[in-house]
């Protein structure tokens, strides 16, 4: 079975020309990017479905992203910017200014240190982010997850709440604010905007998406937060993570 519930029909996938996703959980797999995944991505590519990855994870990451893999633009730091690849040389455009958001960042990095404590640490991949604050939260029960994500947000600044990571920031943006930038300079319309586009997640920072696309999946590790998200994903595939990204992606392309 490929998806929990009711599953979609020809007619909900065969127009879909863009697949906006997530990747920690909903591409990779226990952290690891399988190798059926990444062919999914290529069959994805070779059908003319264009892929946009729109991620929490760091400019570092999308930097490879956007050079090697099968992907149109790679969003990053929760909308803080897009990257873009012509051959080997990658484009990264701010959701504002450069300068502002580092200089943000500097100083938001400094407050949210304040909050750690001893159980907390910033995640591994901090020094290489160009304007997102990350705390790893693999491990750590729920509740105190949450209370420092309130912490974090009474200074002042966004918070979303991934799979791996309380990300923050300082600035009017998140996934969705990104993501439709981006697909209207590509030329869709409101129409097209739920028509031709997918999106695929699996946890709370993905809420923005889910509410504001129509075509929506999450794998079925996003069982758990169900409950979290104002709006849920339209459909929901069987299989957890990678595998469920596999499962949705042979579904648009039977549609076709």
């Amino acid at each position: 079975m490929t998806f929990l519930g009711p599953a979609p029909s020809v007619d909900d996938l065969r127009d879909i020309r863009y697949v906006l996703t997530d990747i920690d959980d909903t591409l990779t797999t226990k952290g690891r990017l399988l190798p059926e995944t990444y062919a999914a991505l290529w069959d994805l590519n070779y059908a003319g479905i264009e892929v946009i990855t729109v991620t929490g994870g760091s400019a570092g990451w999308c930097e490879h992203i956007a050079r090697a893999w099968p992907v149109t633009a790679a969003i990053g730091e929760s909308g803080a910017f897009v990257m873009t690849a012509n051959h080997n040389t990658v484009s990264v455009e701010y959701w504002e200014d450069e300068a502002l958001q580092i200089e943000r960042r500097k100083a938001h990095l400094e407050n949210v240190e304040a909050l750690l404590g001893e159980r907390f640490r910033f995640a591994h991949d901090q020094q290489f982010r160009l304007a997102d604050v990350a705390v790893d939260i693999i491990g750590y029960p729920r509740d105190q997850v949450d209370s420092l994500a309130e912490q974090i947000r009474a200074t002042g600044a966004s918070v979303a709440i991934s799979s791996v990571h309380i990300n923050s920031w300082v600035g009017d943006y998140n996934k969705q604010t990104m993501s439709e930038r981006v697909l209207r300079r590509l030329g869709l319309t409101d129409g097209a905007l739920q028509q031709e586009v997918a999106f695929s997640g699996d946890s709370r920072n993905d809420g923005p998406m889910f509410a504001f696309f129509d075509k929506t999946f999450g794998v079925a590790n996003i069982l758990p937060v169900l409950d979290d998200l104002p709006k849920k994903p339209r459909w929901i595939t069987s299989r957890d993570a990678g595998l469920g990204f596999v499962d949705l992606a042979k579904a648009i392309l039977a549609a076709r």
